[in-house]
């Protein structure tokens, strides 16, 4: 029986950093999967989701991957779950406004109230082409209960995106498209 491991990493950024974990990683049979790695304000931080063959390999490659700590890495590692996730509708969500403090926060409490998970979420400022004011990105994939109504979500998104004053689409996995804008 497979084994995933969910490994988070953050550490001081230099060369080489990928190719130590993925070396370790082979070194003790693991096989890399999936991951996130960027470099923020001169740090590196990275997600990877691992599997290996069996528990007492899982043992090992934990072990392997603790010990990157002695390189200068914080590392942490969570087994993944081995329960069926349940059957979720996928919604693509992106926003785009003026950067301010809780637009993450107000959007993730609408989400929440929906029973909407998020499966993957990216964020970022970038500088506003005309004026160089700071605008704020995300891109999500949402999970969608059946129970929940696309229609209902919508609309308490458009509200909101018309209280932060952001555009907000939101397209369905069929690509039949719902939009708001604020």
């Amino acid at each position: 029986m497979k084994t995933s491991l969910i490994v988070t990493l953050l550490g001081q950024d230099r060369p080489g950093l990928v190719s130590l974990v993925a070396s370790r990683t082979t070194a003790a049979g693991g096989n890399w999967l999936e991951s996130h790695m960027a470099q923020w304000a001169g740090r590196f931080a990275g997600v990877v989701r691992l599997e290996v063959v069996d528990p007492a390999a899982a043992d090992r490659l934990e072990a392997v991957l603790l010990g990157l700590e002695a390189e200068g890495l914080r590392v942490a590692v969570e087994r993944g779950l081995e329960v069926e996730p349940p059957a979720l509708h996928r919604v693509q969500m992106e926003l785009i406004g003026h950067d301010h403090p809780g637009i993450v926060q107000d959007i993730s409490a609408v989400l929440a109230r929906h029973g909407v998970s998020i499966d993957t979420l990216e964020t970022g400022c970038e500088p506003a082409s005309m004026s160089g004011e700071p605008l704020f990105r995300a891109r999500a994939t949402l999970g969608m209960p059946a129970e929940t109504s696309l229609h209902d979500l919508q609309d308490d998104l458009e509200s909101l995106a018309n209280e932060l004053m952001v555009d907000l689409d939101l397209h369905d996995s069929d690509e039949a498209q719902a939009s708001t804008s604020g």
